[in-house]
């Protein structure tokens, strides 16, 4: 077992060289099919998507307060953008993209990320057991074919027998194979099985070239074609603050994960800033915008992934992948890739939320699914994450406004006297006001 010191393996603590580049491979390799999907998503090209991850994750692993969190072009990100590039076209999504990492860097420098820790862990809960839902039902588009009427239909008969098969046998391997041995990730032992099963047995199977080609060059510097006008920032900036709030809240609450999960610490704040770094950086070469991704993230700390390096490794078999390795990448069948993300779905579903159900409050339970509903069918984030906390703070205000608690006497002088408990805030103004009898009071 080799081991460097931090410095050498850019991480923030002594890791494994071996663990961090397999995790840092396979999480390429899962994370080549999203940004392709996300790309087509905002009607921007694959290649635009590629490019744009292999940014995000090289600076956010590399500046990121969070040692082994993957960030990269996200779906949530894309979803905003999408009326943006229709109606304006993709030079303004790259403005809004850079205008997006400079509100991020803002809110980073003044620190205000560390509000993340008021988010009730029910909310957390429910944003995770949504995004566990968004990841499932995305690859159940891998189960589609295009039809002749340009419209996709599911996949049937000995076609979908294969596919089902085939992603039974990656999941299976991804389960076994720590089990049997802990040198490789079994996520990639999956991948490389099945993929070597495909191509050596002539299977014909969905592939990562049916979706789209991933040849092409490294992103270069591109500054944005628009004019250089109030009318530019005015149609940009609502975009770019959505963005930013979005991808700010799916990557701190992706940070909180993989504290529990790593029992460590990140730093908010330097993520913020990272995450803004690295925004602008995709902006001025002509990309998307992006944040953390836990799915992809949840596949890193599988494959015993826990440093910076495991980022940087993923980032750069990234950039391989376009410029050397796209025929290849392009033959590796989608069943693997998609039971490698439904065992990442299995392990990012907070099954703890449901074993606790009945000893949850009801208010907790109500803001849970809510948060958890509101996820998976808008998929936006910022909105499910404000709607918990609003309720949440609704439901603490409510439950304190009715523990005012009031004992009175009379001394000796006749004088009566009130002795008052409880929280007095907006919400107890009511309850503390009939805690006193004036008219009857001597």
């Amino acid at each position: 077992m080799i081991r460097v010191p931090a410095f050498l393996a850019l991480s923030q603590y002594k890791v494994n060289v071996k663990n961090e580049v397999l995790a840092g491979l396979t999480t390429a390799l899962a994370l080549v099919p999203e940004v392709v999907a996300f790309a087509l998503l905002a009607h921007i090209s694959p290649l635009v998507g590629i490019g744009s991850a292999f940014i995000i994750c090289l600076v956010t692993s590399v500046l990121g307060g969070r040692p082994g969190m993957i960030s990269g072009a996200a779906g949530s990100v894309a979803v905003v953008t999408v009326s943006l590039v229709v109606q304006q076209g993709v030079e303004y999504l790259f403005v809004a993209v850079a205008l997006m990492g400079a509100i991020q860097i803002a809110i980073g420098l003044l620190r205000w990320g560390k509000f993340i820790r008021l988010v009730p862990q029910p909310v957390v809960y429910g944003f995770v057991n949504g995004l566990a839902v968004i990841i499932f039902m995305a690859q159940l588009e891998q189960f589609k074919v295009p039809a002749a009427a340009g419209e996709a239909q599911w996949l049937a008969g000995p076609a979908l027998a294969l596919m089902l098969g085939l992603v039974a046998l990656t999941m299976a391997l991804v389960y076994l194979t720590p089990k049997v041995t802990k040198a490789v990730p079994g996520s990639l032992v999956a991948i490389v099985v099945v993929s070597a099963l495909v191509i050596l047995g002539g299977l014909h199977t969905k592939s990562v070239g049916d979706i789209a080609s991933i040849a092409g060059g490294l992103p270069t510097p591109h500054l944005p074609q628009v004019p250089l006008s109030w009318h530019t920032l005015g149609v940009v900036l609502p975009y770019a603050i959505i963005m930013a709030m979005v991808g700010l809240t799916e990557s701190l609450l992706t940070l909180t994960v993989v504290d529990e999960v790593t029992e460590s610490r990140g730093r908010s704040n330097q993520d913020c800033v990272a995450q803004g770094l690295a925004n602008v950086a995709s902006g001025l070469t002509g990309g998307m915008g992006g944040c953390a991704m836990i799915g992809q993230t949840m596949v890193n700390l599988e494959s015993r992934g826990r440093g910076r390096l495991s980022g940087v490794v993923a980032a750069g078999a990234l950039a391989l992948f376009v410029v050397a390795g796209s025929s290849l990448i392009e033959r590796l069948p989608l069943a693997a890739l998609v039971g490698v993300m439904f065992m990442v779905v299995i392990a990012t579903f907070e099954w703890a939320s449901l074993r606790i159900l009945r000893r949850m409050p009801r208010t907790d339970v109500l803001v849970m699914l809510l948060v958890t509903l509101v996820t998976a069918i808008s998929q936006n984030l910022a909105l499910a994450v404000l709607l918990g906390v609003v309720v949440s703070a609704v439901a603490f205000a409510w439950e304190n406004a009715k523990r005012i608690r009031a004992r009175h006497y009379l001394d000796a002088a006749g004088t009566k006297h009130y002795e008052l408990y409880g929280p007095l805030f907006f919400g107890s103004v009511q309850a503390f006001t009939e805690k006193f009898d004036v008219a009857a009071d001597p």
